[in-house]
Protein backbone atom coordinates (compact mmCIF):
# COMPACT_ATOMS: atom_id res chain seq x y z
CA UNK A 1 0.00 0.00 0.00
CA UNK A 2 1.41 3.37 -1.05
CA UNK A 3 1.66 5.93 1.74
CA UNK A 4 0.56 9.45 0.84
CA UNK A 5 3.17 12.21 1.00
CA UNK A 6 3.43 14.14 4.26
CA UNK A 7 3.76 17.90 4.13
CA UNK A 8 6.32 19.38 6.52
CA UNK A 9 8.57 22.40 6.85
CA UNK A 10 11.47 22.36 4.43
CA UNK A 11 14.98 22.13 5.88
CA UNK A 12 18.45 23.03 4.70
CA UNK A 13 19.42 19.36 4.88
CA UNK A 14 16.82 18.64 2.18
CA UNK A 15 19.22 20.25 -0.28
CA UNK A 16 20.14 17.10 -2.21
CA UNK A 17 16.48 16.13 -2.60
CA UNK A 18 15.48 19.66 -3.65
CA UNK A 19 18.26 19.82 -6.24
CA UNK A 20 17.30 16.42 -7.65
CA UNK A 21 13.61 17.37 -7.80
CA UNK A 22 14.14 20.70 -9.55
CA UNK A 23 16.63 19.15 -11.94
CA UNK A 24 14.23 16.33 -12.84
CA UNK A 25 11.39 18.75 -13.54
CA UNK A 26 13.55 21.05 -15.68
CA UNK A 27 14.90 18.07 -17.62
CA UNK A 28 11.40 17.39 -18.97
CA UNK A 29 11.71 20.46 -21.19
CA UNK A 30 14.26 20.70 -24.02
CA UNK A 31 16.82 23.44 -23.50
CA UNK A 32 16.04 23.85 -19.81
CA UNK A 33 19.26 23.21 -17.90
CA UNK A 34 20.40 23.73 -14.31
CA UNK A 35 23.44 25.83 -13.48
CA UNK A 36 23.28 25.16 -9.75
CA UNK A 37 25.95 27.44 -8.33
CA UNK A 38 25.70 30.02 -11.09
CA UNK A 39 21.93 30.57 -11.10
CA UNK A 40 20.19 28.81 -8.16
CA UNK A 41 22.78 28.55 -5.36
CA UNK A 42 20.00 29.10 -2.79
CA UNK A 43 18.98 25.46 -3.31
CA UNK A 44 21.94 24.44 -1.15
CA UNK A 45 20.31 26.05 1.92
CA UNK A 46 16.78 26.86 0.82
CA UNK A 47 15.08 26.98 4.23
CA UNK A 48 17.57 29.58 5.45
CA UNK A 49 17.15 31.50 2.20
CA UNK A 50 13.38 31.91 2.65
CA UNK A 51 13.64 32.49 6.39
CA UNK A 52 15.97 35.38 5.63
CA UNK A 53 13.21 36.93 3.51
CA UNK A 54 10.46 36.38 6.12
CA UNK A 55 9.10 33.60 3.93
CA UNK A 56 8.46 29.89 4.38
CA UNK A 57 9.28 26.58 2.70
CA UNK A 58 7.52 23.21 2.62
CA UNK A 59 8.60 19.75 1.52
CA UNK A 60 6.32 16.84 0.69
CA UNK A 61 8.01 13.67 1.90
CA UNK A 62 7.16 10.12 0.90
CA UNK A 63 9.15 7.09 1.95
CA UNK A 64 11.99 9.23 3.24
CA UNK A 65 12.29 11.11 -0.06
CA UNK A 66 11.16 14.63 -0.99
CA UNK A 67 8.65 14.35 -3.83
CA UNK A 68 7.30 17.91 -3.86
CA UNK A 69 8.16 21.41 -2.66
CA UNK A 70 6.91 24.99 -2.54
CA UNK A 71 8.06 28.26 -1.03
CA UNK A 72 6.54 31.68 -0.50
CA UNK A 73 7.83 35.11 0.47
CA UNK A 74 6.44 38.64 0.87
CA UNK A 75 6.90 41.15 -1.94
CA UNK A 76 5.47 44.22 -0.22
CA UNK A 77 2.17 46.12 -0.49
CA UNK A 78 0.24 43.02 0.58
CA UNK A 79 1.54 40.78 -2.21
CA UNK A 80 3.29 37.43 -1.66
CA UNK A 81 5.05 35.24 -4.22
CA UNK A 82 4.72 31.50 -4.84
CA UNK A 83 8.25 30.16 -5.42
CA UNK A 84 10.01 26.89 -6.24
CA UNK A 85 6.84 24.86 -6.76
CA UNK A 86 7.72 21.39 -8.08
CA UNK A 87 6.48 17.81 -7.87
CA UNK A 88 7.78 14.62 -9.45
CA UNK A 89 5.77 13.40 -12.48
CA UNK A 90 4.44 10.42 -10.52
CA UNK A 91 2.74 12.80 -8.07
CA UNK A 92 0.76 14.66 -10.70
CA UNK A 93 -2.96 14.15 -10.53
CA UNK A 94 -2.80 13.00 -6.91
CA UNK A 95 -3.79 16.32 -5.34
CA UNK A 96 -0.30 16.99 -4.00
CA UNK A 97 0.20 20.15 -6.04
CA UNK A 98 -3.09 21.55 -4.76
CA UNK A 99 -2.02 20.74 -1.20
CA UNK A 100 1.31 22.51 -1.70
CA UNK A 101 -0.07 25.71 -3.18
CA UNK A 102 -2.87 25.90 -0.61
CA UNK A 103 -0.32 25.60 2.20
CA UNK A 104 1.61 28.55 0.78
CA UNK A 105 -1.55 30.61 0.22
CA UNK A 106 -2.85 29.88 3.73
CA UNK A 107 0.47 30.93 5.23
CA UNK A 108 0.50 34.18 3.25
CA UNK A 109 -3.14 34.98 4.02
CA UNK A 110 -2.57 34.45 7.73
CA UNK A 111 0.17 37.10 7.53
CA UNK A 112 -2.01 39.68 5.85
CA UNK A 113 -1.47 38.90 2.18
CA UNK A 114 -4.06 40.36 -0.17
CA UNK A 115 -2.62 39.04 -3.44
CA UNK A 116 -0.46 36.18 -4.70
CA UNK A 117 1.98 36.32 -7.60
CA UNK A 118 4.28 33.86 -9.33
CA UNK A 119 6.51 33.44 -12.35
CA UNK A 120 6.46 30.38 -14.59
CA UNK A 121 8.67 29.51 -17.55
CA UNK A 122 6.73 29.86 -20.79
CA UNK A 123 7.62 26.24 -21.60
CA UNK A 124 5.92 24.86 -18.48
CA UNK A 125 2.47 24.51 -20.04
CA UNK A 126 1.38 21.79 -17.61
CA UNK A 127 2.09 24.12 -14.70
CA UNK A 128 0.18 26.93 -16.40
CA UNK A 129 -2.95 24.77 -16.61
CA UNK A 130 -2.65 23.98 -12.92
CA UNK A 131 -2.25 27.62 -11.88
CA UNK A 132 -5.20 28.62 -14.03
CA UNK A 133 -7.40 26.00 -12.35
CA UNK A 134 -6.32 27.57 -9.06
CA UNK A 135 -7.74 30.94 -10.24
CA UNK A 136 -4.44 32.58 -11.23
CA UNK A 137 -4.48 34.66 -14.42
CA UNK A 138 -1.72 36.07 -16.63
CA UNK A 139 -0.57 39.44 -15.36
CA UNK A 140 1.75 41.89 -17.02
CA UNK A 141 4.58 41.41 -19.53
CA UNK A 142 6.84 38.42 -20.09
CA UNK A 143 10.07 38.45 -18.07
CA UNK A 144 13.35 37.70 -19.86
CA UNK A 145 16.04 35.93 -17.83
CA UNK A 146 19.72 36.08 -18.74
CA UNK A 147 20.37 32.40 -18.00
CA UNK A 148 21.73 29.30 -19.72
CA UNK A 149 18.20 28.12 -20.49
CA UNK A 150 17.31 31.37 -22.28
CA UNK A 151 14.21 31.48 -20.10
CA UNK A 152 11.13 33.57 -20.73
CA UNK A 153 8.59 33.68 -17.92
CA UNK A 154 4.88 34.43 -17.66
CA UNK A 155 3.65 36.34 -14.62
CA UNK A 156 0.53 35.03 -12.91
CA UNK A 157 -1.43 36.69 -10.11
CA UNK A 158 -4.72 36.68 -8.23
CA UNK A 159 -6.38 38.53 -5.36
CA UNK A 160 -6.20 36.40 -2.22
CA UNK A 161 -8.54 37.91 0.37
CA UNK A 162 -12.09 39.22 0.33
CA UNK A 163 -14.21 39.98 -2.73
CA UNK A 164 -12.26 41.65 -5.54
CA UNK A 165 -13.31 42.53 -9.11
CA UNK A 166 -10.74 43.09 -11.84
CA UNK A 167 -10.89 43.84 -15.55
CA UNK A 168 -9.11 41.20 -17.62
CA UNK A 169 -6.92 42.09 -20.57
CA UNK A 170 -6.55 39.70 -23.50
CA UNK A 171 -3.83 37.55 -21.92
CA UNK A 172 -5.59 37.38 -18.56
CA UNK A 173 -8.87 36.52 -20.29
CA UNK A 174 -7.34 33.55 -22.12
CA UNK A 175 -5.74 32.24 -18.94
CA UNK A 176 -9.03 32.65 -17.03
CA UNK A 177 -10.92 30.36 -19.43
CA UNK A 178 -10.69 27.20 -17.27
CA UNK A 179 -12.16 28.89 -14.18
CA UNK A 180 -14.70 30.94 -16.13
CA UNK A 181 -15.88 27.73 -17.80
CA UNK A 182 -16.20 25.98 -14.44
CA UNK A 183 -18.22 28.88 -13.00
CA UNK A 184 -20.49 29.02 -16.04
CA UNK A 185 -21.14 25.28 -15.91
CA UNK A 186 -21.87 25.41 -12.18
CA UNK A 187 -24.34 28.27 -12.64
CA UNK A 188 -26.12 26.75 -15.65
CA UNK A 189 -26.38 23.35 -13.99
CA UNK A 190 -27.84 25.08 -10.92
CA UNK A 191 -30.59 26.67 -13.02
CA UNK A 192 -29.17 29.98 -14.29
CA UNK A 193 -30.79 31.20 -17.49
CA UNK A 194 -27.80 32.51 -19.47
CA UNK A 195 -28.41 31.15 -22.99
CA UNK A 196 -27.24 27.58 -22.25
CA UNK A 197 -29.06 24.39 -21.35
CA UNK A 198 -28.23 22.14 -18.42
CA UNK A 199 -26.24 20.01 -18.07
CA UNK A 200 -23.65 22.20 -19.76
CA UNK A 201 -20.68 20.39 -21.29
CA UNK A 202 -17.47 21.87 -19.93
CA UNK A 203 -15.93 21.99 -23.42
CA UNK A 204 -18.85 24.06 -24.68
CA UNK A 205 -18.31 26.44 -21.76
CA UNK A 206 -14.60 26.70 -22.58
CA UNK A 207 -15.29 27.43 -26.24
CA UNK A 208 -17.67 30.21 -25.24
CA UNK A 209 -15.08 31.93 -23.06
CA UNK A 210 -12.38 31.50 -25.69
CA UNK A 211 -14.60 33.47 -28.06
CA UNK A 212 -15.16 36.14 -25.42
CA UNK A 213 -11.40 36.39 -24.84
CA UNK A 214 -10.89 36.96 -28.57
CA UNK A 215 -13.64 39.59 -28.60
CA UNK A 216 -12.03 41.28 -25.58
CA UNK A 217 -8.74 41.45 -27.47
CA UNK A 218 -10.58 43.09 -30.40
CA UNK A 219 -12.28 45.65 -28.16
CA UNK A 220 -15.74 44.20 -28.80
CA UNK A 221 -16.21 43.03 -25.21
CA UNK A 222 -14.99 44.06 -21.78
CA UNK A 223 -14.54 41.13 -19.41
CA UNK A 224 -14.46 41.30 -15.63
CA UNK A 225 -13.74 38.54 -13.13
CA UNK A 226 -14.50 38.43 -9.42
CA UNK A 227 -12.49 36.55 -6.81
CA UNK A 228 -13.83 35.47 -3.43
CA UNK A 229 -11.01 34.67 -0.98
CA UNK A 230 -8.69 33.62 -3.78
CA UNK A 231 -11.16 31.69 -5.92
CA UNK A 232 -12.39 33.10 -9.22
CA UNK A 233 -16.13 32.90 -8.56
CA UNK A 234 -17.95 35.39 -10.79
CA UNK A 235 -17.88 37.33 -14.02
CA UNK A 236 -19.69 39.84 -16.19
CA UNK A 237 -19.29 40.83 -19.84
CA UNK A 238 -19.92 44.28 -21.26
CA UNK A 239 -20.89 44.06 -24.92
CA UNK A 240 -19.68 47.01 -26.99
CA UNK A 241 -20.24 45.50 -30.46
CA UNK A 242 -23.46 47.22 -31.50
CA UNK A 243 -24.81 48.62 -34.76
CA UNK A 244 -23.11 51.79 -35.97
CA UNK A 245 -26.19 53.90 -35.21
CA UNK A 246 -26.20 52.60 -31.62
CA UNK A 247 -22.65 53.39 -30.55
CA UNK A 248 -24.03 55.29 -27.57
CA UNK A 249 -25.19 52.07 -25.87
CA UNK A 250 -23.82 48.78 -24.56
CA UNK A 251 -25.19 45.52 -23.19
CA UNK A 252 -24.66 43.69 -19.91
CA UNK A 253 -24.12 39.96 -20.50
CA UNK A 254 -23.31 36.88 -18.42
CA UNK A 255 -23.48 38.41 -14.95
CA UNK A 256 -22.99 35.21 -12.95
CA UNK A 257 -21.67 34.23 -9.53
CA UNK A 258 -20.93 30.68 -8.42
CA UNK A 259 -23.63 29.42 -6.01
CA UNK A 260 -21.17 29.08 -3.14
CA UNK A 261 -20.12 32.75 -3.39
CA UNK A 262 -23.53 34.40 -3.52
CA UNK A 263 -25.04 36.80 -0.95
CA UNK A 264 -21.65 38.48 -0.54
CA UNK A 265 -22.22 41.50 -2.78
CA UNK A 266 -20.13 40.13 -5.64
CA UNK A 267 -22.83 40.50 -8.30
CA UNK A 268 -23.35 44.13 -7.30
CA UNK A 269 -19.62 44.83 -7.55
CA UNK A 270 -19.47 43.22 -10.97
CA UNK A 271 -22.42 45.30 -12.14
CA UNK A 272 -20.81 48.50 -10.86
CA UNK A 273 -17.56 47.64 -12.66
CA UNK A 274 -19.39 47.03 -15.95
CA UNK A 275 -21.34 50.28 -15.65
CA UNK A 276 -18.12 52.22 -14.95
CA UNK A 277 -16.47 50.64 -17.98
CA UNK A 278 -19.44 51.62 -20.12
CA UNK A 279 -19.12 55.24 -18.98
CA UNK A 280 -15.40 55.10 -19.70
CA UNK A 281 -16.17 53.89 -23.21
CA UNK A 282 -18.51 56.84 -23.78
CA UNK A 283 -21.69 54.78 -23.63
CA UNK A 284 -24.84 56.50 -22.36
CA UNK A 285 -27.39 53.68 -22.33
CA UNK A 286 -27.25 50.09 -21.05
CA UNK A 287 -29.63 47.20 -21.68
CA UNK A 288 -29.90 43.66 -20.33
CA UNK A 289 -32.34 40.82 -19.95
CA UNK A 290 -32.86 38.28 -17.18
CA UNK A 291 -35.11 35.43 -16.13
CA UNK A 292 -38.44 36.80 -14.95
CA UNK A 293 -38.78 36.20 -11.22
CA UNK A 294 -35.15 35.16 -10.94
CA UNK A 295 -32.63 36.16 -8.28
CA UNK A 296 -31.15 38.95 -10.42
CA UNK A 297 -34.30 41.06 -10.78
CA UNK A 298 -34.13 42.65 -7.29
CA UNK A 299 -30.48 43.59 -7.88
CA UNK A 300 -31.23 45.47 -11.09
CA UNK A 301 -34.21 47.26 -9.58
CA UNK A 302 -32.19 48.34 -6.53
CA UNK A 303 -29.46 49.69 -8.82
CA UNK A 304 -31.82 51.98 -10.69
CA UNK A 305 -32.54 49.88 -13.75
CA UNK A 306 -35.93 50.40 -15.39
CA UNK A 307 -38.08 47.48 -16.50
CA UNK A 308 -38.99 47.70 -20.17
CA UNK A 309 -41.29 44.71 -20.23
CA UNK A 310 -41.68 40.94 -20.13
CA UNK A 311 -41.77 38.56 -23.05
CA UNK A 312 -43.51 35.30 -22.07
CA UNK A 313 -42.13 31.95 -23.24
CA UNK A 314 -38.93 33.69 -24.39
CA UNK A 315 -36.73 30.72 -23.44
CA UNK A 316 -37.17 27.04 -22.70
CA UNK A 317 -35.39 24.75 -20.27
CA UNK A 318 -33.82 21.43 -21.23
CA UNK A 319 -37.13 19.83 -20.18
CA UNK A 320 -39.07 22.07 -22.55
CA UNK A 321 -40.56 24.31 -19.87
CA UNK A 322 -41.21 27.82 -21.21
CA UNK A 323 -39.83 30.73 -19.20
CA UNK A 324 -40.45 34.46 -19.42
CA UNK A 325 -37.67 37.04 -19.76
CA UNK A 326 -37.66 40.58 -18.37
CA UNK A 327 -35.82 43.35 -20.22
CA UNK A 328 -34.23 46.29 -18.40
CA UNK A 329 -32.51 49.53 -19.40
CA UNK A 330 -30.49 52.18 -17.60
CA UNK A 331 -29.32 55.63 -18.67
CA UNK A 332 -25.82 56.45 -17.46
Amino acid sequence: MTVAPVLRAGRDDDADDFIALVGACWAEYPGCVMDLDGEVPELRALASYYAGQDGALWAAEQGGRVVGMVGTKPLGDGAWEICKMYAYPGQRGTGLARCLIEAAEHHARARGATAMKLWSDTRFDRAHRFYEKCSYVRSGPIRVLDDLSHSLEFAYAKPLSGAVVERLDAAAAVSAVPRLAAVLKECVDAGASVSFLAPLAIEKAREYWKRVATQAALGERVLFAAWCDGMLAGTVVLGLDVAENQRHRAEIKKLIVAPGARRLGIARRLLHAAEAAARGAGRELLVLDTLTGGEAEPLYRSEGWTELGVIPDFTRTADGVAEATTFFWKRL
